[in-house]
């Protein structure tokens, strides 16, 4: 019986890569779908053999749990040479962008909170 085994979607490429690769080294059959042109469909890696599901499984977590050390790793030491870009920059490089982000959160977050507004003042 086919198992769904990894969703693709915002998966990284290299993350992808990474997995199918896993899967191929420890013999572990497996294929993909596509989502298709309209998006209707889903990105995934299927298991062709479900006695497979567990082995597979243990063995996405475990290189999961590795690249998420290697990431943080990677981003500590981006963060301590000054290669991460701090919010004072993302400003500079595409202000309106920033504003306008700004004004919707600003804008939405009143939408949410009026009704309470007006509970109270009514009270």
């Amino acid at each position: 019986m086919v198992r769904l085994l990894f969703k693709l979607a915002q998966v990284p490429d290299d993350e992808a890569q990474e997995i199918r690769t896993l899967l191929d080294e420890h013999q572990i059959h497996y294929y993909e779908t596509d989502a298709g042109f309209f998006r209707v469909g889903l990105d995934a890696i299927w298991l062709a053999d479900s006695t497979q599901d567990e082995r597979a499984r243990e063995l996405i977590r475990e290189y999961q749990a590795e690249r998420a050390v290697r990431q943080q790793q990677n981003y500590a030491q981006l963060v301590e040479a000054g290669q991460v870009p701090s919010v004072w920059q993302h400003f500079c490089t595409q202000p309106l962008r920033f504003i306008a982000a700004a004004l919707a959160i600003i804008f939405v977050a009143g939408l949410t909170l009026l009704p309470f507004v007006m509970l109270v003042r009514n009270a």
